[in-house]
């Protein structure tokens, strides 16, 4: 065969594997280049790409030598590729030394060769580029749609008995990123992360779902290590020896049962999910392992959200009243209104939906309800003569975005013509700038228009002396977790404390109101810290409607000291 017929041969098989639908076999590719370019007497081929013409000025991209024969060279041929500026490609190749000048017919075949490379080279890196976009974040994490993609692979090819997947974020990485900046901060995650692939080994995957949260999927074999990294591993940055940081985490762990049916990528996260929301709060740990517990807990979570809506259409959930009760005449000068909910005949205890609730606005929707129905109640004390004192609602801080919420609660007030200063709303401290802010706003909102504020479970959180300095409350309520159970050990810290926090409220002129009151000695120490008001058992449980009208009658408790 002449080198002719041996050039055409090659040319079309070579451009037959650069169009195949098939798998490409860079190893024949590259083969029938190297041919082809021993028959042009090509020295050495270059190709280069950049991912802009920005970069490409800075000499900033990826270059291959698929072909080298090593001779000195001294001539070259460039053709350049600029794909409506995403990609850039060039395609160099170079003359031996020495050899005779390439003839016309060698120049248009090497320019053919040229050109074919370039656009297979760039079919090839677009695809790549969009295949990362897709699959990747900004910072070069996988996403959830790769983590999505491998776990429906495993999960249908072989299953995923095999397996654990986990959800997790780093402990006060905010913290890290206001102290070390950004750029560093993005750095020690990296290394973090990739800690996490190395133990989470070839099978496993570790995606981001955003910020500093992912996902795992890892073998079960490699659990130990995986653990021991999420709860805690140090991170070096900077160039300083001591420059060290731990890094750890929250998680919801599944090791997945053997029999595990893969069905649905929302079935195993649920169940992390379930598992990481636990984690979050601490009570039980920083690794919370999901079992069928948790499993139940969240298709209580599910019912209960599914009844919701119907069993306020149905006004099922009544408002129950407990008592206020100033300590020193024993008179009756306030309550709050709290929910009681009656479903098929059974109540439904507050623990068991409240805390479903407020994972979502409904808990907004319970708000508004218990405060129309006790603007009913106490309009029709108004208009039938009888006692009427203020009654406090409880107030979500789910309802701070809301930028309406001053014109929706007076709305409500107002159309049961019910004077504002029997209205009292209990709200908790925040944890956020952003949060505290929103507060302040709504507090002095409801200030101007003559509606009463609580600053409800002092000294249960990390209260800010903020919380009272800044924003214009009525009333502190005093957690009953923080009031003495007696007055033995007077210097106790409990009795010291509770005694300088009564006395700054009411220099500050505040009302103060303990929750919780049980028992005897507890009424002795609020009177004798000048305590204003005594909420709790010792005087009375939540009341229905009725009940607490005849406790509003008598007006005045016995005093049972």
């Amino acid at each position: 065969m002449d080198q002719n017929a041996r050039y055409h041969e090659c040319l079309e098989r070579l451009t037959r594997e650069m169009v195949s639908t098939e798998q490409i076999r860079v190893e024949m590719v590259y083969a029938d280049l190297q041919e082809l370019c021993k028959m042009l007497r090509v020295a050495k081929g270059v190709t280069s790409f950049y991912n802009s013409i920005a970069l490409e000025r800075k000499g900033e991209g990826d270059t291959y030598i698929p072909y080298d024969t090593g001779v000195e060279t001294d001539k070259a041929l460039t053709i350049r590729s600029d794909l409506s500026g995403v990609l850039v490609g060039q395609c160099t190749v170079y003359h031996a030394k020495g050899e005779a000048p390439w003839t016309e017919e060698e120049l248009s075949r090497i320019d053919t060769i040229q050109r074919m490379m370039l656009n297979f080279v760039s079919k090839n890196r677009i695809k790549m580029m969009i295949q990362k976009a897709t699959l990747y974040d900004d910072a070069g994490f996988s996403n959830i749609r790769l983590f999505t993609q491998t776990v429906e692979r495993i999960g249908n090819d072989q299953g995923l008995g095999d397996f654990c997947a986990a959800r997790m974020d780093l402990k006060h990485f905010s913290l890290i990123n206001q102290q070390l900046g950004r750029d560093m901060s993005n750095k020690i995650m990296k290394k973090y992360i990739q800690q996490l692939e190395e133990a989470a080994g070839e099978d496993g995957i570790v995606s981001r779902l955003g910020g500093d949260n992912f996902v795992l999927l890892f073998r079960k074999k490699n659990l130990d290590q995986v653990i021991r990294l999420l709860e805690g591993s140090p991170v070096r940055f900077g160039d300083a020896e001591d420059g060290r940081v731990m890094i750890s985490a929250h998680a919801g762990m599944l090791v997945i049962p053997e029999d595990y049916y893969y069905h649905d990528f929302g079935d195993l996260m649920d169940r992390i999910i379930n598992a990481y929301n636990v984690s979050k709060s601490g009570a039980r740990g920083d690794i919370i392992f999901s079992n069928e517990k948790m499993i139940e807990q969240k298709e209580h979570a599910m019912r209960i959200k599914q009844v919701f809506p119907v069993a306020l259409q149905n006004e099922e959930i009544l408002v129950f009243y407990q008592p206020k009760i100033s300590v020193s005449t024993n008179t009756i000068v306030g309550a709050e209104a709290l929910s009681r909910w009656y479903h098929n005949g059974k109540l439904v205890m507050p623990m068991d939906f409240i805390p479903v609730l407020e994972q979502s606005m409904d808990i907004c929707k319970l708000d508004f309800y218990v405060l129309d129905h006790v603007c009913r109640d106490i309009r029709r004390w108004l208009d039938e003569g009888k006692p009427a004192v203020r009654i406090s609602i409880n107030l979500s801080r789910r309802h701070l975005i809301d930028l309406d919420l001053l014109d929706r609660i007076l709305s409500i007030v107002d159309r049961h013509r019910v004077p504002h200063h029997f209205i009292e709303f209990e709200l908790t401290e925040t944890t956020t700038d952003v949060e505290f802010k929103d507060l302040k706003r709504i507090v002095t909102g409801l200030q101007e228009a003559g509606i009463y504020t609580s600053v409800d479970d002092f000294g249960i959180g990390y209260s800010s002396l903020n919380l009272i300095k800044e924003i214009p409350w009525n009333i502190l309520k005093v957690d009953k977790n923080f009031l003495p159970l007696n007055e033995q050990a007077t210097q106790n810290k409990q009795n010291i404390m509770f005694h300088h926090v009564v006395n700054m409220a009411k220099e500050i002129g505040l009302t103060c109101v303990a929750e919780g009151v049980e028992t005897s000695d507890q009424v002795d120490i609020l009177r004798k810290n000048s305590c204003d008001i005594a909420q709790g058992f010792y005087y009375d449980k939540p009341l229905p409607v009725r009940e607490f009208e005849k406790r509003l009658e008598q007006h005045v408790y016995s005093d049972k000291t």
